[in-house]
């Protein structure tokens, strides 16, 4: 599959998330989506990925946005998560990881000179047309939220 690129149609899915319920990037039609995928929960990066973006919410529903968060951990596991940290937004169940593929998120990396595959840190700026607006790639987490923030709202004026 070719990398996504600002202006591609959002690859929709239909994954769980709490308990039995499955979402959709459809089911946000008519919503900005902040789709973020991340390589586990409760490690420091993620987690402090998690609390910025949880520490935003207020500023992210001003301007009509939903913030999903993507790992290939398990509901259960998402669940524990969202309840230490007291998230406020859907975490995605991605265990097969067809939604990483589908974005291009589920990559070879290196550590001490080992070579794995993982989850690539990345967000996903998706606009009320459900298309791409805003890519990160290899995204460092201090300041993100910020970014993301910023350029959501240029966004919305430009729509308004």
């Amino acid at each position: 599959m070719s990398e996504l690129s600002i202006g591609d149609k959002a690859p929709d899915f239909h994954l769980p998330v709490d308990g039995d319920n499955l979402i959709s990037l459809s089911d946000f039609k008519g919503s900005y989506i902040i789709l973020y995928f991340y390589p586990k929960d409760d490690t420091p990066g993620c987690t402090a990925e998690a609390c910025g973006f949880n520490d935003a919410l207020s500023a992210f529903k001003k301007v009509d946005a939903v913030i999903l968060g993507v790992s290939k951990d398990t509901v259960a596991k998402h669940e524990k998560f969202k309840k230490k940290y007291d998230l406020k937004f859907n975490l995605v169940s991605d265990e097969d990881g067809t939604l990483c593929e589908a974005y291009g998120t589920w990559v070879e990396k290196s550590m001490y000179g080992k070579k794995y595959m993982g989850i690539d840190r990345a967000t996903f700026l998706i606009d009320t047309n459900g298309k791409i607006a805003g890519i990160w790639r290899k995204v460092k987490v201090p300041g993100h939220v910020e970014e993301v923030k910023k350029a959501l709202n240029d966004l919305h004026k430009k729509a308004a």
